[in-house]
């Protein structure tokens, strides 16, 4: 196994895939931000260590939908996901794109 740092915030890359619109997000970990419909929270955000080759960041995120007229929020996503393959984990939506890019202190 390989050592990792836990980081207090996650970067991830969203994207709208009606209006191209692609956002930088940077959550704190234990925060909901929103984008979208969607709510994100980033529960755990881990490097690896410097000296390893390739570095690899991963985040456990746990993401929402809100529809019109629903009084509650429906599951998207909720796992771990890996910035060197976002495909092993990726989240299906029709109109939304996320991903991780890293974490950072």
């Amino acid at each position: 196994m390989v050592p990792a740092q836990e980081k207090p915030v996650a970067i991830l890359r969203a994207l709208d895939k009606m209006t191209a619109r692609v956002e930088v997000l940077e959550i704190p970990v234990g925060k909901t931000i929103q984008f979208g419909t969607l709510a994100i929270i980033a529960q755990a955000c881990r490097t690896t260590l410097p000296e390893e080759t390739p570095a690899e960041s991963a985040v456990y995120l746990e993401v929402s939908e809100f529809k019109a007229g629903a009084q509650v929020e429906m599951p998207v996503f909720n796992g771990w996901m890996f910035a060197s393959s976002p495909a092993l984990s990726a989240m299906e939506h029709p109109i939304y794109d996320v991903w991780i890019v890293g974490c950072k202190d």
